[in-house]
């Protein structure tokens, strides 16, 4: 199955249990339950939820089992977009085709919606799957995505990615870089749907080192759209990068060796699943997708 068609299978579940756990706007905290859901259900292009639900299946669970840990990860990485976008940070105007967050709501409600998106996700992974056999999974998937979305993952490739910016491009810092803004949140989700089938430590380490060349693959083809694409296209600003001087790959290696690093680090994924028998259509394809991609 290519990746459209898995899309095309999985999203209307994806998008059902987002629209499920995300709170009401209802009651005193209205505002903040509606500008969550305002950035959730947005759209995007749900790649880490599927990640989630591919992995799973590769490992010998059920897609079913899958969906919230997947929803868990998408809100956490929605909390990312909305802080990422604020004045303070990359200062940005649209995001998934419609204004920002806080451009709607404003600054304050964006951070409060922010931080509730990231502590539910947390709360989701905790709950889901509701099996007895799945307790020490869930906590296993607490501690997986804290890590990865932490100092030592994501906000930590954050502040690296800030303080990099108008310095020269260094080729080490750079990959360190999109490795953990990027890399650790989709090898979280990898490891997480090994985690939501019950599967031992040799697959949940194949699959998360899958899911941080896809993430990597992902973030330099980001990197190659933000200076080739259109807004229409990609749903957010294009060219950002290169004004505020930031470390990228085709500032520092050029388009088509860019292209190229992207392509081999995803062939050595695969090949890394291939080798422990948890390659499928899915993976595949998603990984394909994570390089081919036009926005």
């Amino acid at each position: 199955m290519n990746f459209d068609g898995y899309l095309q299978l999985h999203r209307p579940e994806i998008e059902a249990t987002l629209e499920r756990l995300l709170p009401r706007p209802d009651g005193p905290a209205a505002t903040v339950a509606e500008a969550m859901r305002y950035a959730v259900l947005a759209g995007g292009k749900r790649l880490r939820p599927l990640i989630v639900i591919a992995a799973c299946e590769a490992a010998g669970g059920a897609a079913n089992d899958a969906l919230a840990p997947g929803a868990a990860i998408e809100m956490l990485h929605t909390y990312s977009l909305v802080h990422d976008d604020l004045p303070a940070m990359d200062d940005d105007d649209l995001r998934r085709g419609r204004p920002t967050l806080h451009k709607v709501f404003g600054d304050a409600v964006a951070v409060l919606a922010g931080d509730a998106l990231h502590t539910l996700a947390f709360e989701i992974l905790g709950r889901y799957p509701e099996r007895d056999d799945r307790s020490s999974y869930r906590a296993d998937a607490v501690v997986t995505l804290a890590r990865a979305a932490g100092v030592a993952g994501m906000v930590g490739g954050q502040i690296a990615d800030l303080e990099a910016e108008g310095r020269p491009p260094d080729g080490e810092r750079l990959r360190w870089i999109h490795r953990h803004k990027t890399g650790a949140l989709f090898s979280a989700s990898a490891e997480i749907g090994a985690l939501a089938a019950g599967a031992g430590l040799p697959a949940r380490e194949a699959l998360a080192r899958f899911g941080a060349a896809v993430g990597l693959a992902f973030q330099i083809a980001d990197d190659i759209l933000d200076e080739t694409s259109t807004a229409e296209a990609l749903g957010k600003t294009p060219g950002k990068d290169m004004a505020v001087g930031k470390a990228t790959y085709p500032a520092l290696y050029g388009l088509d060796a860019s292209r190229a690093a992207a392509r081999e680090i995803i062939a050595e994924g695969v090949a890394g699943l291939r080798e422990h028998g948890l390659i499928s259509d899915p993976l595949d394809s998603l990984a394909e997708a994570a390089v081919a991609r036009s926005r």
